[in-house]
């Protein structure tokens, strides 16, 4: 528990730069505080997120993307690479529901074992899922998954309806976003549910709900 020193018109405006995305060096020079009191705040806001992140998404049953991707460098400096998915780089596991929420996992890799446990455990046998070609989705149908829907992007699949464009538009939008930062992988899971959070939420709604958990938790 951090005891508060700040008055609520500081704390409201550090909440506003945060929600509109402006890093803490520019934000403390606009409230004229010193920028680790700010970089202070900027790490319990992502902290609370987090916690609710992690905490509110619960098993779902409807129309579900899933797909994997990786974060960071493509090669690591004095490291040999090798030709595959994802070398020297962070995989990271998605579920889009549509019309709704994502949820993403940072996963040790990306293997038919690692991925289904977290659709078992996440996703409803009921839901209609999508995915692409990706060999770690095979076997799905076996576990109940019967409207299980697979999008080749080497061709143009027949089904329309089978897509996973809502989560690759997450993945794009979150490497973006993260670009911007440097040395984020320091705190890697914090600003990937800050990203989740952030996603397809106009900034009013942003500054509403980033209040709410706050003065909930009574910093």
């Amino acid at each position: 528990m951090i005891q508060n020193k700040l008055s609520r018109y500081k704390i409201k405006k550090i909440i506003e730069y945060f929600c509109i995305d402006i890093e803490a060096t520019k934000t403390a020079y606009l409230v004229r505080l010193n920028r680790n009191t700010v970089n202070r705040y900027y790490n319990i806001f992502r902290q609370t997120i987090f916690d609710y992140q992690t905490r509110e998404f619960n098993h779902i049953l409807g129309t579900v993307e899933a797909d994997e991707s990786y974060f960071g460098p493509r090669r690591a400096r004095g490291i040999p690479t090798k030709r595959g998915r994802g070398t020297h780089r962070q995989p990271v596991f998605g579920i889009y529901e549509r019309g709704g929420r994502v949820y993403t996992e940072i996963v040790p890799n990306c293997n038919r074992k690692t991925l289904r446990a977290i659709i078992v455990g996440k996703i409803n046998p009921k839901s209609i899922l999508h995915t692409d070609q990706w060999s770690g989705y095979d076997g799905l149908v076996d576990v109940g998954y019967d409207k299980h829907y697979r999008v080749n992007h080497g061709k143009r699949f027949r089904y329309k309806r089978a897509c996973i464009n809502g989560i690759e538009a997450f993945w794009s939008f979150t490497k973006r976003r993260l670009s911007k930062f440097n040395g984020y992988k320091h705190n890697f899971h914090l600003h990937l549910k800050e990203c989740e959070w952030r996603w397809n939420k106009k900034h009013v709604t942003l500054v509403k709900e980033l209040e709410a958990l706050i003065y909930q938790k009574r910093y």
